[in-house]
């Protein structure tokens, strides 16, 4: 009989006679709720069903893409069940400005990756400075329209338009996205795609205001969520009500955000812990800066972790990675 039961010939069976079934192969995200779509205020599974994906941004791949190698990717995926992976291609800074075809060409290495481990993917166009976004849309333009033309297949793909425009108005904001939008369109009709905010993705908050403009003017796109970004060291209650407000009118998305300060110092995971359960009680999907090495704070994994691949060692987390691991896996 042990010999059946290992080849999996007799089904075993509870106290009271029930038959127990063997256990499914666990499935991955991408095959659990297939090409996400916006619902209301919420991102939903192909069926409809409201879900909150949890992962990792990356830090910029121009100096940290020895951290998503395919062994990187493993442990990401198997053991802290990531469903959600950023992409932060920085539009300057060394970043894709300086090589459009290395960047271009390293996202879609990292969306093979993380495709192939049933993660979904977004490709974040990380401008930081200047805050305007029109000084770079024409490599914006060019850069979605080559990686939404090699991935108009996939059904894991979300494409976020802008990092953090700041000391701008949203109608500059709005009107760039309005521009595009129709570009990822073209290529790719159906996918998901996320929508700056003003103030560095805080509904104006970083800049004295609140969610009331974006709410009031809405980009004239369907299938659309909003970011948001927060660092819980230095973001409390008021722009929590903030997000809390605008979640309850539009759909957001919490692209980034962070356990110590946005300089990546002084971490405060109390009130983590407060945005992460107002986050779940909503349903709204986020990822975590940052996948990296970095000897900052913020930083997943220790430095040094990266180019020696112990990604699955128990010593190679910051007290940041491991506690962003268990809100993941939880």
């Amino acid at each position: 009989m042990a010999l059946a039961a290992t080849l999996g010939l007799l089904s075993a069976t509870t106290a009271h006679g029930e038959e127990l079934r063997p256990a499914a192969k666990a499935r991955t995200p991408v095959q659990a709720y297939g090409k996400v779509h916006v619902c209301g205020t919420q991102l939903c599974s192909r069926s409809g069903r409201p879900v909150q994906l949890r992962g990792l941004s990356t830090h910029g791949t121009q100096w940290f893409a020895h951290c998503l190698t395919d062994r990187a990717l493993d442990v990401l995926a198997r053991d802290w069940k990531v469903s959600v992976l950023r992409v932060a291609t920085y539009a300057r800074q060394g970043g894709y400005e300086a090589d459009p075809k290395k960047f271009t060409d390293l996202v879609h290495q990292v969306i093979e990756r993380a495709s192939a481990r049933g993660m979904y993917v977004i490709v974040d166009w990380h401008m930081v400075n200047p805050g305007d976004p029109n000084k770079d849309f024409d490599n914006a333009r060019k850069f979605f329209t080559d990686i939404a033309r090699r991935h108009k297949h996939r059904t894991n793909v979300i494409y976020e338009l802008a990092n953090e425009p700041h000391g701008v108005s949203w109608s500059t904001i709005k009107s760039y996205s309005e521009k595009l939008i129709p570009v990822i369109r073209s290529q790719d009709p159906d996918s998901v795609v996320l929508v700056p905010t003003p103030g560095w993705s805080t509904f104006s908050g970083s800049e004295g205001s609140d969610e009331r403009t974006v709410v009031e003017h809405p980009v004239a796109a369907k299938n659309i969520m909003y970011t948001f970004h927060f660092y819980a060291r230095v973001a409390a209650e008021g722009y929590m009500a903030i997000l809390n407000r605008a979640s309850s009118k539009l759909p957001v998305f919490v692209t980034e955000w962070g356990i110590a300060s946005w300089t990546g110092y002084g971490s405060d995971f109390p009130m983590a812990q407060k945005w992460v359960d107002l986050m779940a009680r909503k349903k709204i999907g986020w990822t975590n800066w940052s996948l990296s090495d970095d000897d900052r704070e913020h930083a997943v994994f220790k430095k040094g972790t990266c180019h020696a691949g112990t990604f699955s060692r128990a010593g190679s987390l910051t007290p940041s990675g491991a506690w962003v691991r268990s809100r993941i896996r939880g």
